[in-house]
């Protein structure tokens, strides 16, 4: 559409071309006599049909019913005679620059900024001879420079800058300059050398000439110009020869002078540096990239004190830096980058107090930081990267709170990064990487919230885990801290850093899990942790990030099957190599890594896992509820079991060691039951003392047996003699010594209506002595040590509970004398300080194991 519009408008010229050239023909060349307002509207309108595009609607009231003076953008002379003034900055028109511009004879002021004008620069411009500023810069103007603009001898200011302007400069332009004072050819493509015709122009002040194509010298005619030259700057061309020392030398008003990236030589330039003391207002000083040699030269404390800017960064240059350079107080920049300067930084440099700007990089200082670079209060850019400073980074750097670009890396930085770089809290690049820095990363670095670009710790030796508080670094967006030795597991706070586009922890020791939270980093765009120990599965939510390009999980211990969409449907297998457990789901691409099988898909699956979970989590509560359940059953089932004892005696296990006697040894023995040798009688019969051929037996009552306890130990014998003491009168037979405990005898008045001593006590006994016996035998056991008072305890409620068995009303149930034999010897051995005896009565009243408390 535009080419057939184009072609329209082409034929269109054409025609207006023909009626414009028929009225120079009327009217006479170029300078009609009855020149009118009305031969500017028709100017005018002829340019707006050559325009195809106005996108702004600019030239809308632009027409034949509107004033000419009431265009938009037009302004006439006070009498309204003519159009003085068209200015049509940044309005995006599109179309050809037209010649029928130049019937604006009584314009002074042309102005074409910004805009898409296509064409030459026409050489009917000339006839605009009252013509004082021409700027056409900014747009798509092609051509040469035409030799007519020397007519314009009113012209103050010439500019095409911003064009596709080729060939060389006409000297004739130069001819009739007497009121040129700003020329502007920038950012063209012009060639051929500086005409040295320039020098007409004597009362130039602007000379803009970089960004071209010009070879050859300076011409010395610049310094006709020499009260009034403010500013040359011919950067980023091929001018060569010796820097210009003679020609600045003559121009004592300069105050900006560019020569970059030309191919000027020296190797000296002490002569350019002392020429320059007579430019006594210079304010920038660029000489970059111009392979200038020789040592860094001392002169350069002489230079202007209102000195600003100071490039002579990628030249030759080497040496070490004065001291003097402390003399520039109002340095703002000073760029030494890419040099090769050594020794150390003077510490007079902190005198710089204006300094904003230090570059040093990519030279060969070896010293260390010195404090005195932490001085600066307005610094905000730091470059010492790419040298061979050592020793720790000064913690004063922490004073530089204007900071905003700290480049420290690449070199041989030892030590801990000191936690003093937090109070750097304005840092848009943090870069420490290739050192020799130890120690963890410290959590202060946190308070650089303002970080807006990057943080590179990358390629040191740095430990520990990776500190929670990076969370808070919501603005940055590269984050880089591979090649070190940090441990631990990448904290889910991470998704917080909303701003992230690049993450590198590759080459650490990094464990764990990746945390599905990284699914929230929306912007980022590269993502690499190969070469740690992370393990698990791969997060399904990094297939929801549209802007990830680039993902490296390789030389890791991934497990389980690579999820599917989004990156992962563009990956090859080296995003994950020396990963052996991982597996592809079959539709997948990636070559190298087998295919899952179902079965390891369920089981790595996180529906299984959730499954599994719940299952033993249901069988541990179950299993608790039986154990519960079966414990009360199995303690049921014991209680039943001693109810059941005390309700069926058991018959004693027979004992095959005590010799059963006869009713004649018992005669013998007694001589016949003699009354002489009755000990006592009681309610159940009479006890005597006899003498047994074998010596086994010689008495039936506990006075006997507790007689014998008291020659074991201590406890034992103060225990017999107690006892002894205690049933005295009871010494014989049992039923006697029951009656003894209790002081009652089954006459008394109590025991009536079918009670008798032997239910009372069994109804009011229960395992507590103490409701039977009498109480002074209570009384006397009070007295005691702990140890005679449990084991006269057991004492007697073993002997009352063998008297209540002895005592039942039917003998089928009473014990045997060798049962009855047996306990007493148990009991014996008890006193006698065995504290593993166990005792079993037929009741079950008393069954227990008894040891010393």
């Amino acid at each position: 559409m535009i080419f057939i519009e184009s072609i329209i408008l082409l034929l269109l010229l054409h025609q207006q071309h023909l009626a414009l050239t028929s009225g120079y023909t009327l009217l006479g060349h170029h300078n009609p006599p009855d020149h009118s307002l009305l031969t500017d509207k028709a100017a005018l309108l002829a340019f707006k049909k050559t325009i195809i595009h106005d996108p702004n609607s600019t030239l809308d009231n632009w027409d034949e019913a509107v004033d000419v003076c009431n265009f938009t953008k037009v302004r006439c002379d006070k009498h309204h005679h003519h159009v003085v003034r068209l200015i049509l900055n940044e309005t995006q028109l599109v179309g050809l620059l037209s010649p029928f511009l130049s019937n604006l004879t009584r314009l002074r002021i042309l102005v074409f900024i910004g805009n898409h004008l296509f064409g030459n620069i026409p050489p009917e411009f000339s006839s605009l001879r009252h013509l004082q500023l021409l700027r056409i810069e900014g747009n798509n103007l092609q051509g040469t420079i035409p030799e007519s603009l020397a007519l314009l001898s009113q012209l103050t200011t010439l500019n095409i800058k911003q064009n596709n302007i080729s060939g060389t400069i006409p000297p004739s332009i130069f001819s009739n300059c007497t009121m040129l004072g700003n020329i502007d050819f920038s950012n063209n493509n012009l060639t051929g050398n500086i005409p040295e015709e320039i020098g007409n122009c004597r009362v130039l002040w602007n000379l803009n000439l970089y960004d071209n194509k010009f070879t050859g010298q300076l011409p010395f005619s610049l310094t006709n110009a020499s009260s009034f030259m403010y500013n040359i700057d011919v950067e980023n061309n091929l001018l060569t020869g010796e820097l210009p020392s003679k020609i600045v030398g003559k121009l004592p008003g300069l105050e900006l002078l560019h020569l970059s990236y030309n191919w000027m030589e020296s190797t000296n330039l002490d002569p350019f540096f002392i020429a320059l003391r007579n430019c006594t207002s210079l304010v920038e000083l660029e000489l970059a990239g111009m392979h200038l040699g020789g040592r860094f030269p001392i002169s350069i404390g002489q230079l202007s004190t209102y000195l600003e800017t100071l490039l002579l960064q990628e030249n030759q240059l080497f040496g070490s830096i004065p001291p003097n350079v402390a003399n520039l107080s109002n340095l703002l920049v000073l760029n030494l980058t890419s040099n090769l300067l050594n020794g150390t930084i003077p510490a007079e440099i902190s005198q710089l107090s204006s300094l904003q700007q230090l570059f040093l990089s990519h030279n060969l200082f070896t010293s260390e930081i010195p404090t005195a670079l932490g001085k600066f209060p307005h610094l905000g850019l730091l470059d010492l990267s790419h040298n061979k400073f050592s020793g720790e980074i000064p913690a004063i750097l922490g004073n530089l709170v204007q900071i905003n670009y700290l480049f420290l890396n690449n070199n041989l930085l030892s030590g801990m990064i000191p936690p003093t770089l937090g109070h750097c809290t304005d840092l848009n690049k943090l870069d420490l990487s290739y050192n020799r820095l130890t120690g963890s990363i410290p959590p202060e670095l946190a308070g650089i919230r303002e970080i807006r670009i990057f943080i590179n710790l990358s390629h040191n030796h740095l430990e520990g885990p990776l500190p929670i508080e990076l969370s808070k670094l919501e603005n940055v967006q590269e984050m880089d801290l591979s090649s070190n030795k940090l441990t631990g597991s990448i904290f889910l706070q991470i998704s917080s850093c909303i701003a992230l586009r690049m993450i590198n922890f590759s080459n650490n020791s990094l464990e764990g899990h990746l945390p599905e939270s990284l699914g929230e980093l929306k912007n980022i765009e590269s993502f690499d942790v190969s070469g740690n120990r992370l393990s698990g599965m791969i997060p399904i939510s990094l297939n929801k990030i549209h802007s990830l390009t680039y993902l490296n999980l390789s030389l890791n211990d991934f497990e389980g099957m690579i999820p599917t969409g989004g990156i992962f449907d563009s990956l090859s297998n080296m995003s994950f190599l020396e990963n052996h457990r991982l597996c592809k789901p079959i539709n997948s691409s990636v070559a190298g890594i087998p295919i899952c099988s179902h079965k390891r898909r369920w089981f790595h699956s996180p529906v299984f896992l959730i499954i599994f979970i719940v299952v033993i989590f249901i069988s541990v509560f179950l299993l608790t509820i039986c154990c519960v359940i079966g414990f009360r059953r199995v303690r049921l089932i014991i209680q039943s079991q001693q109810t059941q004892t005390v309700r069926k005696p058991t018959t004693p296990e027979p004992l095959h060691n005590i010799p059963r006697m006869t009713h004649k040894e018992l005669s013998d023995a007694t001589a016949g039951f003699d009354e002489q040798r009755l000990v006592g009688s009681g309610g159940y019969g009479r006890v005597y003392r006899g003498v047994l051929p074998d010596a086994l037996v010689s008495d039936f009552g506990i006075a006997r047996l507790v007689m014998t306890a008291g020659g074991g130990n201590g406890a034992a014998a103060e225990m017999g003699n107690s006892t002894a003491n205690m049933l005295r009168g009871s010494i014989g037979y049992i039923a006697p010594g029951l009656e003894m405990m209790t002081r009652k005898r089954p006459t008394d008045d109590m025991f009536s209506g079918g009670l008798s001593l032997h239910k009372w006590v069994k109804s009011h006994y229960h395992g507590r002595v103490e409701r039977v016996i009498d109480p002074s035998l209570v009384r006397a056991c009070r007295d005691q040590s702990p140890e005679v008072k449990k084991m006269w305890e057991v004492a007697i409620g073993e002997l009352m509970e063998l008297g209540i068995l002895c005592t039942q009303e039917s003998p089928s149930t009473r014990p045997t004398m060798l049962d009855a034999a047996d306990d007493l010897g148990r009991l014996k051995r008890y006193l006698s300080g065995d504290t593993t005896v166990t005792f079993a009565s037929s009741l079950g009243i008393s069954s227990s194991t008894l040891g010393d408390d």
